[in-house]
């Protein structure tokens, strides 16, 4: 049997969790690459957006003319993984944003930003995660920093996890996007990262 495609798979570089995020996708097998421009947007199985800031990653994405390339890609079916502010960033709709904040969408959803609170009230928790596998595999300690939470998701998009104390939604998955409202980067557990690699190869 041959072995599978490495997938090149890009992390959006203009602010936020990079480096983390290039480690892990390295960890599970995969060619992480840096992305700024619109070519190097263009050459990618995947992509990734870190978590960080969302409105200096929105201004940023706007100065780099990279908002429509990114909005293009995934309504023409590019898999993304968005990790806190990339949860955001894949938002079609946006509660409590900066004025005038704009996202690139994709996933039918409302998320509340930082709806978990400010950097004071960061916490961790064990969310059971679908998708990694049986129900004693999916137990994954998750860490929040001014995390989001999903307000509403349309019919179309899959919850995989909610937080347990509070019943939030903080994983879904539409089609080839997925996004979580807490940084599997930061704590050297690669199951999700391994799961979004998966779903690159699928859509190979």
């Amino acid at each position: 049997m041959p072995a599978p495609p490495v997938p090149l798979i890009g992390v959006l570089a203009l602010q936020g969790d990079v480096a983390e995020h290039l480690r892990a996708l390295a960890a599970v097998g995969a060619r992480p690459t840096v992305v700024r421009r619109p070519d190097e947007l263009e050459s990618v199985d995947g992509l990734v957006i870190p978590g960080g800031e969302s409105t200096t990653m929105w201004k940023l994405a706007v100065v780099f003319d990279l908002m429509e390339p990114l909005r293009k890609r995934v309504s023409t079916g590019l898999p993304v993984f968005g990790s806190c502010a990339g949860m955001i960033m894949l938002a079609d709709r946006l509660l409590d944003g900066a004025d005038g904040q704009e996202t690139v969408g994709g996933i039918d959803m409302t998320v509340r930003r930082n709806a978990f609170g400010r950097q004071v009230d960061s916490f961790e928790s064990d969310i059971a995660l679908a998708g990694l596998g049986s129900p004693a595999e999916r137990l994954f300690r998750a860490v929040f920093i001014r995390a989001p939470w999903v307000e509403q998701t349309g019919e179309q998009v899959e919850i995989l996890g909610t937080e347990p104390a509070t019943g939030r939604i903080v994983a879904v998955r539409q089609g080839p996007l997925l996004a979580t409202s807490f940084h599997p980067e930061l704590t050297g557990d690669t199951r999700v990262h391994r799961l979004f690699v998966d779903v690159v190869r699928e859509r190979a």
